[in-house]
Protein backbone atom coordinates (compact mmCIF):
# COMPACT_ATOMS: atom_id res chain seq x y z
CA UNK A 1 0.00 0.00 0.00
CA UNK A 2 1.47 3.79 -0.96
CA UNK A 3 1.58 6.35 1.28
CA UNK A 4 -0.67 9.39 0.72
CA UNK A 5 1.22 12.08 -1.24
CA UNK A 6 0.90 15.66 -0.88
CA UNK A 7 -1.56 18.24 0.76
CA UNK A 8 -4.71 17.40 2.41
CA UNK A 9 -7.26 20.27 1.95
CA UNK A 10 -7.14 20.70 5.29
CA UNK A 11 -3.43 21.91 5.43
CA UNK A 12 -3.75 23.47 2.31
CA UNK A 13 -6.48 25.72 3.88
CA UNK A 14 -4.70 26.60 7.29
CA UNK A 15 -1.36 27.33 5.14
CA UNK A 16 -3.57 29.82 3.06
CA UNK A 17 -5.07 31.60 6.26
CA UNK A 18 -1.62 31.58 8.06
CA UNK A 19 -0.25 33.57 4.74
CA UNK A 20 -2.97 35.87 5.09
CA UNK A 21 -2.69 36.88 8.33
CA UNK A 22 0.93 37.56 7.56
CA UNK A 23 -0.10 39.40 4.58
CA UNK A 24 -2.96 41.19 6.67
CA UNK A 25 0.07 42.64 9.22
CA UNK A 26 2.54 43.22 7.15
CA UNK A 27 0.90 45.57 4.24
CA UNK A 28 -0.29 48.77 6.64
CA UNK A 29 3.26 48.85 7.43
CA UNK A 30 4.23 48.43 4.21
CA UNK A 31 1.77 51.53 3.26
CA UNK A 32 3.15 53.26 6.21
CA UNK A 33 6.75 52.98 5.16
CA UNK A 34 5.97 54.15 1.57
CA UNK A 35 4.07 57.21 2.78
CA UNK A 36 7.11 58.26 4.74
CA UNK A 37 9.36 57.79 1.55
CA UNK A 38 6.89 60.22 -0.44
CA UNK A 39 7.07 62.83 2.84
CA UNK A 40 10.99 62.78 2.56
CA UNK A 41 11.31 63.33 -1.04
CA UNK A 42 8.83 66.33 -1.11
CA UNK A 43 10.24 68.25 1.63
CA UNK A 44 13.62 67.69 0.15
CA UNK A 45 12.29 68.68 -3.53
CA UNK A 46 10.61 72.05 -2.09
CA UNK A 47 13.96 72.65 0.35
CA UNK A 48 15.71 72.13 -3.50
CA UNK A 49 13.41 75.11 -4.92
CA UNK A 50 13.47 77.12 -1.96
CA UNK A 51 17.58 77.47 -2.34
CA UNK A 52 17.02 77.97 -6.45
CA UNK A 53 14.92 80.44 -5.43
CA UNK A 54 17.43 81.99 -2.78
CA UNK A 55 20.00 81.75 -5.53
CA UNK A 56 18.03 84.27 -7.63
CA UNK A 57 17.67 86.39 -4.57
CA UNK A 58 21.21 86.70 -3.59
CA UNK A 59 21.55 87.57 -7.48
CA UNK A 60 19.12 90.21 -8.20
CA UNK A 61 18.12 91.34 -5.33
CA UNK A 62 14.34 89.90 -5.97
CA UNK A 63 12.41 86.51 -6.13
CA UNK A 64 9.98 87.81 -9.23
CA UNK A 65 12.54 89.20 -12.10
CA UNK A 66 14.73 86.50 -13.97
CA UNK A 67 14.15 82.92 -14.93
CA UNK A 68 14.74 80.07 -12.26
CA UNK A 69 15.99 77.00 -14.13
CA UNK A 70 15.31 73.80 -12.73
CA UNK A 71 12.21 74.27 -9.78
CA UNK A 72 10.49 71.08 -10.09
CA UNK A 73 7.07 70.28 -10.59
CA UNK A 74 6.44 66.74 -8.99
CA UNK A 75 7.58 65.07 -6.75
CA UNK A 76 8.72 62.09 -7.11
CA UNK A 77 10.67 64.10 -10.16
CA UNK A 78 10.18 60.87 -12.14
CA UNK A 79 7.10 58.68 -12.82
CA UNK A 80 3.92 59.45 -11.60
CA UNK A 81 3.03 62.31 -9.72
CA UNK A 82 2.10 61.75 -5.91
CA UNK A 83 2.17 65.59 -5.31
CA UNK A 84 2.17 68.09 -7.84
CA UNK A 85 4.48 71.46 -6.61
CA UNK A 86 4.09 74.99 -7.04
CA UNK A 87 5.73 78.41 -6.40
CA UNK A 88 4.37 82.04 -6.30
CA UNK A 89 6.80 84.57 -6.25
CA UNK A 90 6.91 88.39 -5.47
CA UNK A 91 9.29 91.05 -5.17
CA UNK A 92 10.57 89.83 -1.73
CA UNK A 93 8.68 86.80 -0.78
CA UNK A 94 7.76 83.43 -2.33
CA UNK A 95 5.47 80.69 -1.47
CA UNK A 96 6.40 77.18 -2.66
CA UNK A 97 3.26 74.74 -2.33
CA UNK A 98 2.94 70.66 -2.62
CA UNK A 99 -0.73 69.19 -3.33
CA UNK A 100 -0.88 65.29 -3.01
CA UNK A 101 -2.71 64.28 -6.21
CA UNK A 102 -6.25 63.46 -5.78
CA UNK A 103 -6.99 59.67 -5.35
CA UNK A 104 -3.24 58.97 -4.35
CA UNK A 105 -1.63 57.49 -1.97
CA UNK A 106 -0.90 60.41 -0.14
CA UNK A 107 -4.25 61.87 -0.78
CA UNK A 108 -5.87 61.46 3.07
CA UNK A 109 -2.47 61.80 4.73
CA UNK A 110 -1.50 64.33 7.34
CA UNK A 111 1.07 65.85 5.32
CA UNK A 112 -1.01 65.88 1.79
CA UNK A 113 -0.48 70.02 1.61
CA UNK A 114 2.85 71.13 1.90
CA UNK A 115 4.09 74.68 1.93
CA UNK A 116 7.57 76.52 2.55
CA UNK A 117 8.36 80.24 2.69
CA UNK A 118 11.60 82.20 1.98
CA UNK A 119 10.92 82.84 5.87
CA UNK A 120 11.78 78.82 6.28
CA UNK A 121 8.17 78.71 7.44
CA UNK A 122 6.50 75.15 7.24
CA UNK A 123 3.24 73.95 7.04
CA UNK A 124 1.85 71.85 8.39
CA UNK A 125 3.73 72.24 11.55
CA UNK A 126 4.12 68.85 12.77
CA UNK A 127 7.10 66.91 12.57
CA UNK A 128 5.79 63.97 11.15
CA UNK A 129 5.98 65.92 7.35
CA UNK A 130 9.20 67.65 7.98
CA UNK A 131 11.78 65.17 9.48
CA UNK A 132 15.11 66.42 9.62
Amino acid sequence: MKAPCGFSLLELLIALVVAGLLASLAYPSYLNHVRKAQRVEVSALLMENAQRLERLYASGGRYDQGEVTGLHGQSPVRGRAVYRLAVQRQAQTFVLTAVAEAGGIMAGDVCASYSLNQAGQRTPADALCWRR
